[in-house]
């Protein structure tokens, strides 16, 4: 990318394509004003650091929940018969 195809973010300071609508870095652009970053903050989505843990005890639990449910089918299937 040659120096004529850049363009330096005067908020951010990222250097991205010309031709560009918005920074890739900080989303500012010249319709909406470069933005200080307290403005932005709202974008940003703060993940637990154990969601993936929370997820898989979830699916175990389900497993067990059916699988107690099918032992109880089976037990009374046998009973009845």
């Amino acid at each position: 990318m040659g120096k004529a195809e850049r363009l330096e973010c005067p908020h951010c300071g990222a250097i991205f394509r010309r031709g560009r609508l918005a920074c890739p870095e900080c989303g500012s652009d010249a319709e909406t004003g470069w933005r200080d970053s307290e403005d932005i903050d709202y974008l940003s989505v703060e993940l637990p650091d154990d969601t993936v843990a929370e997820s898989t005890t979830s699916v175990w639990r389900l497993i067990a929940v059916a699988a107690a449910i099918l032992a109880a089918a089976a037990l009374v299937y046998v009973t009845v018969r």
